[in-house]
């Protein structure tokens, strides 16, 4: 299972939300490389950078922070927020992404988002599955949805999609541990490959979700707290 870091920015800042409440913002790094090179010079290849500012406003804005990331670092970058066009896409790639995540433009504007996964390949494009009470939220969890996580991915799944990111947005922030069963189910009913995201608090967490069959896991606010340490997350 990969070990997958997180940095989300606000105002080119490394922050963390607590259940993705934005007044809940609190500061980690003032400069997001500095928590990249942390997680490099410890031996993980991958980085999950959310663009919080554009989650909120539905176009691309801190890209030159996956500029600089994607240029001083050999880490692998799947990044999202605020993808909605095209022209976002672009950017994301030209700036350094290796993958991109679209949560919101696949509910909103399917046909785009089918037509970024013909156009790049599965391999490239990522499902974001944000769920609160199992219906999938939208515009930085701002907005919710009558769409159900698990037919949500399985519609996809049938649209080409192979690596899906689901979050459960009750557990995000909250180190009060994963949400298993939901995840089981996912992997039960579906095919593809998933990465689990919100509510690790331990390494233990970590082994539940790679006994599961998770592709990969998120980690974020359970690494700047402090419970778990980047040795521990070299070891596993």
């Amino acid at each position: 299972m990969r070990i997958i870091p997180a940095i989300d920015i606000i105002n080119g800042k490394c922050v963390r939300l607590t259940k993705g409440d934005y007044s809940t913002e609190k500061i980690y790094r003032e400069d997001p490389l500095d928590a990249a090179k942390e997680f490099e010079d410890a031996g993980i290849n991958y980085l999950h950078l959310v663009d919080l500012d554009g989650a909120k406003s539905s176009r691309i804005i801190n890209y030159d922070t996956l500029y600089k990331i994607a240029t001083e670092t050999n880490l692998k970058i799947d990044f999202g927020g605020g993808l909605k066009s095209d022209e976002d896409l672009r950017i994301a790639f030209e700036n350094g992404a290796s993958q991109i995540t679209g949560g919101s433009i696949a509910v909103k504007n399917p046909d785009i988002f089918q037509s970024w996964i013909e156009k790049y390949g599965a391999n490239r494009i990522i499902l974001g599955a944000d769920c609160k009470d199992r219906k999938i939220a939208t515009q930085g969890w701002l907005e919710s949805s009558s769409l159900e996580v698990v037919d949500f991915i399985q519609e996809y799944q049938k649209k080409g999609i192979s690596y899906v990111i689901c979050t459960d947005i009750s557990k995000d922030g909250m180190l009060e541990g994963t949400s298993n069963e939901l995840y089981h189910e996912i992997l039960e009913k579906t095919q593809v490959k998933l990465i689990a995201s919100g509510g690790v608090s331990s390494v233990e967490d970590l082994y539940r979700l790679k006994e599961m069959g998770c592709e990969g896991a998120i980690i974020g606010k359970a690494f700047y707290e402090g419970r778990i340490s980047l040795e521990e997350l070299s070891n596993f």
